[in-house]
């Protein structure tokens, strides 16, 4: 791990990255959204790291702190070592560039992000709701989404 942690400072010793241990094991890179797009083709296209999955893209609704945290998950099958990436958006305008150009496979999970928590993916080629259908109020993961909410099911056009 100490290796892995080398080589990401050394490839990004100009960016303003935060290198952090989380859960004892997971390498975490803390970046502003502006740099998102910038750190994730590092970790992709460089040859010594060469993370070239993503597994998973989930955000984290920090309603007190005013922001959204997304975590996206990438692994290295060459050198079988996973890394995190994080980065917030303000709850105001939940906006963040997509990164459907780097991985195609963010193509369903921005859409699932977008579905349950209202997170924009700007230049996402197909960004509507994938769980549920495109009349639901509101976004389900938020924590200010009232529980007592009465949601009408959806009509059969809706889901068709």
């Amino acid at each position: 791990m100490s290796e892995l942690i080398n080589l990401i400072q050394a490839k990004f010793k100009e960016d303003k990255v935060d290198i952090k241990i989380e859960l004892k094991d997971i390498v975490t890179l803390n970046v502003k959204k502006e740099d998102l797009i910038n750190v994730i083709k590092k970790l992709k296209n460089s040859e010594e790291l060469l993370f070239d999955y993503l597994v998973d893209i989930t955000a984290c609704d920090y309603l007190e702190k005013g922001h959204f945290e997304i975590i996206y998950t990438l692994l290295s099958f060459a050198r079988n070592e996973r890394v995190r990436v994080k980065t917030t958006v303000e709850r105001e305008k939940p906006e963040i560039n997509s990164i459907t150009s780097i991985y195609k496979g963010a193509n369903w999970f921005e859409r699932e992000v977008y579905d349950l928590f209202g997170i924009v993916f700007i230049d996402h080629p197909n960004l509507k709701r994938i769980l549920l259908w495109e009349k639901f109020p509101g976004y389900p993961l938020r924590k200010d989404f009232p529980m007592d909410k009465d949601v009408s099911p959806p009509e059969i056009e809706d889901i068709y």
